[in-house]
C-alpha cells in the first residue's frame, strides 16, 4: 500500500526530546512526499480529531526545544477516558470507536504514536484493533526492556548529576546532610547514575530496600572518618525494608495513578531525629522534564523518529524502535511493554558504586571489596 498520510503523537509526560522526534518524522515523510498530521495533546487529539498538519515550516527550529509542539497528555485513554465532557473520573467511557473514526476520516494511512510504557500499552490495544503504529520510546526513567536508552534519560540524567555537584558547596560548607530527590518512579536509574557521576554518599533506589538503622550507620560512618557532611540521592520510588514508598497522591483516570514523592523530607525527619544534625532537602521534580536535551538525546530521538517513517515505508507496523548498542532496531510493541527494565541489585554499575564507597542504605548489599 503507498502511504500517503501518517500521523504522530507525543503522550504521556514532557520531556526533552520530543520535539526532536517529531521533526525527525515529518523531515523524512514530507522528503518522501507523504503528508503529516500532528494530533494534539496525545491520544486527545485523536479522540476529539484535533490536529495541525505538520509541513517543513511546523517542523522547523523545534529539534533544540524542550516539551513538544504537539502538547501532550497523561489522563487522555481512549479506553477509560476521563475527561469532561465525555467522561469523568467517576464514570470512565470506552472511546476508542471515536478514535478509529478520525484515523479513517482522515486518511491516515499509520500512525507514529511517542510515549512511555502507558503511551505504548495503549497503542499495543488500537495495534490489536487493526491500527497500523509504530512506536517511539519516550520516558526519563529509562525503564523499557526492549532498549538500552530511552530519549529523555539523559537530559534528566545531566540535570540530577549537575544538582548532586552543586549542593556538594553547600553541604560540606554548613556540615549538613543533603537530600537530592530524583524521578524514576519503580526504576532507580537517575538516581543511581547521577549519584556515581556527583560523588553522592548513599544511594536509595527501588530495587535495594532501604533500612533506617543502615542510613544512620553511613553517615555515623562517615563522621567518624571526620567527614562532617553527607550527600544522599533518593529516588522518589525508594522502598524500605518492609516495602514502603512514599505516595504523595493518586490521579483517577491516569495511565499511572500513583504519584511518588516526599521520600526525601522523610528521610530527612527521620535523620535529625536520630543524629541531631541539619537537614536540607532538594527535591528536582519537573526540572528534570524540561529545557534543551542534552546532544545524546538529540541525536537518539531524530534517529528515533527516521526510523519509525521507514518502518512504515516497509510495511512493518506493530513494532517499536529501540537503541541496542549503538544500532537502531525494532521489536514489537507488546514486547516492549512487558517488563521493566530494572536496576540489578547485584549489577555491575551497584558494585561500581559500593567499591568508591557508597551506600545503599542496605546491610544486604555486598560489601566494596569483590562481594
Amino acid at each position: 500500500m503507498k502511504i500517503r498520510r501518517i500521523g504522530v503523537l507525543t503522550a504521556g509526560g514532557d520531556c526533552p526530546g520530543l520535539n526532536a522526534v517529531v521533526r525527525g518524522v515529518a523531515k523524512h515523510a514530507l522528503n518522501c512526499g507523504i503528508e503529516v498530521l500532528g494530533f494534539k495533546n496525545g491520544f486527545d487529539g485523536l479522540v476529539k480529531n484535533q490536529f495541525i498538519e505538520l509541513d517543513a515550516k511546523a517542523v522547523s527550529g523545534i529539534l533544540t526545544r524542550g516539551g513538544t509542539i504537539l502538547g501532550t497528555s497523561n489522563l487522555a485513554n481512549p479506553f477509560n477516558y476521563t475527561l469532561p465532557p465525555i467522561g469523568s473520573p467517576e464514570d470512565p467511557k470506552d472511546v476508542s470507536s471515536l478514535v478509529l473514526h478520525t484515523i479513517k476520516s482522515n486518511k491516515v494511512d499509520a500512525l507514529v504514536t511517542i510515549g512511555g510504557d502507558g503511551t505504548l500499552s495503549m497503542s499495543q490495544k488500537f495495534i490489536e484493533l487493526g491500527v497500523p503504529i509504530v512506536g517511539v520510546p519516550k520516558t526519563i526513567d529509562n525503564d523499557l526492556s526492549a532498549t538500552d536508552f530511552t530519549f529523555g534519560f539523559d537530559s534528566a540524567l545531566s540535570v540530577a548529576t549537575d544538582a548532586v555537584d552543586r549542593i556538594h558547596t553547600t553541604a560540606e560548607s554548613h556540615h549538613r546532610v543533603m537530600i537530592l530527590e530524583t524521578m524514576g518512579r519503580y526504576a532507580g536509574w537517575i538516581a543511581l547514575r547521577s549519584c556515581i557521576a556527583g560523588g553522592g554518599d548513599i544511594c536509595l533506589i527501588p530495587e535495594i530496600p532501604y533500612s533506617e538503622d543502615a542510613i544512620v550507620e553511613a553517615i555515623e560512618s562517615r563522621q567518624r572518618k571526620g567527614k562532617t557532611f553527607s550527600i544522599i540521592v533518593a529516588a522518589e520510588g525508594a522502598v524500605n525494608e518492609q516495602g514502603e514508598m512514599a505516595v504523595k497522591s493518586t490521579i483517577a483516570g491516569s495511565t499511572d495513578p500513583i504519584r511518588l514523592g516526599g521520600i526525601s523530607s522523610k528521610i530527612a525527619a527521620m535523620v535529625e531525629e536520630r543524629l541531631k544534625v541539619e537537614c536540607r532537602v532538594v527535591v528536582l521534580g519537573h526540572l528534570q522534564r524540561g529545557g534543551t536535551p542534552t546532544a545524546f538525546d538529540r541525536w537518539l530521538s531524530t534517529r528515533f523518529g527516521t526510523e519509525a517513517v521507514e518502518l512504515i515505508l516497509q510495511g512493518k507496523t506493530g513494532y517499536m524502535v529501540a537503541l541496542r548498542g549503538t544500532e537502531i532496531v525494532s521489536v514489537p510493541v507488546k514486547d516492549a511493554v512487558s517488563k521493566l527494565k530494572r536496576v540489578d541489585p547485584n549489577g555491575e554499575e551497584v558494585r561500581s558504586a559500593l567499591a568508591v564507597g557508597t551506600s545503599f542504605g542496605s546491610n544486604k548489599v555486598g560489601d566494596k571489596c569483590g562481594v
